[in-house]
């Protein structure tokens, strides 16, 4: 499974796909925190790439939530001092319960304890579970300590308000607001003729990204190794466009973002990330350009109110 966790200590480790890093994740890894606080030891996320169901289930394509870097920067800061990135291949896949014991918790990462979720399972076709471990952490000197899941939290179930639209309900159970990251590639400049001009990005694929329609949230530039270092990190309130503009015929779905009174701003190549904050209506047909300008005129005083409660 690759080389050893630099560091000869022994760890606290937790395990998962900690896909969204939602508030039921972030019970789990802040109890392994605590714990690691507790022994003076050093703390380990493990996480897979690709997501294990992508493996498993060829062709399922689970629309991401975080990409690993931001899953990284998001456990980092619950205060895990090392993430643990396993390869998620079919030979992973059809790993034993005792091998995987052995060979990653108590070889590769010198497990003293492991915390997981309740509903924890592990090893070929998910044949182990909480019980299992406990059963092969007797046998491998670590202790493991299980934590009682939230109910109606779930990367699935943010994964479906997502499609419906919901980004404030998915925001409830990831604990801040859904984001979405990209690079700002040239679009079809429409927005900067009709007086409004939008950051075009361009998401990585299987990114799961809101239901089709009008967005309050925020632009932000986020720096990222071997990207322009454009505006780095700064942050602006912005209207949010997902779909493909049914004023406009041929358009691709996309995401753009206007960065609200800003005309300014030259972001090609700049990797960005776009946070949804409510859902303000869906994509409509305007029978003229001046009607669609009016709105989102409309559009663009409800962001603002939304995200800097001003009105002007």
């Amino acid at each position: 499974m690759g080389p050893s966790v630099q560091g000869s200590g022994r760890s606290v480790v937790t395990i998962g796909v900690y896909d969204g890093v939602h508030r039921g994740h972030q019970r789990v890894v802040e109890r392994a925190v605590a714990v690691a606080g507790e022994r003076g030891l050093r703390s380990v996320a493990v996480t897979f790439e690709p997501h294990p169901d992508e493996v498993v289930r060829p062709g399922s394509h689970p629309q991401r939530l975080t990409n690993p870097r931001r899953r990284a920067e998001l456990l980092r800061g619950l205060g895990i001092d090392e993430v643990e990135v396993v390869e998620f291949t079919l030979e992973v896949s059809r790993t034993s319960p005792d091998d995987f014991a052995q060979s990653l918790l108590a070889e590769r990462l010198r497990a003293a304890a492991v915390v997981v979720g309740e509903e924890f399972v592990f090893g070929y076709g998910g044949k182990g579970n909480v019980e299992t471990l406990r059963t092969l952490g007797e046998k491998c000197d670590f202790v493991v300590e299980s934590i009682p899941t939230l109910d109606a939290v779930s990367a699935t179930s943010i994964r479906e308000r997502l499609v419906a639209g919901d980004v404030e309900g998915a925001a409830t159970e990831l604990g801040r607001p859904h984001r979405v990251e990209g690079v700002v590639v040239r679009g079809y400049q429409r927005g900067r003729q009709l007086g409004f001009p939008t950051a075009n990005v361009e998401t990585p694929q299987y990114t799961a990204i809101p239901a089709d329609g009008v967005y309050a949230g925020w632009l932000e530039c986020v720096p990222v190794a071997n990207m322009p270092a454009l505006y780095e990190g700064e942050r602006w309130p912005a209207a949010i466009s997902v779909g493909t503009n049914p004023t406009f015929e041929g358009v691709p779905r996309t995401v753009e973002a206007y960065a609200l009174d800003r005309d300014d701003l030259e972001l090609y190549g700049a990797h960005v990330a776009v946070e949804f904050a409510a859902r303000l209506r869906g994509n409509t047909r305007f029978e003229s350009i001046d009607a669609l300008i009016a709105q989102i005129h409309a559009d663009v005083a409800a962001t603002r109110r939304l995200t800097t409660g001003k009105s002007t």
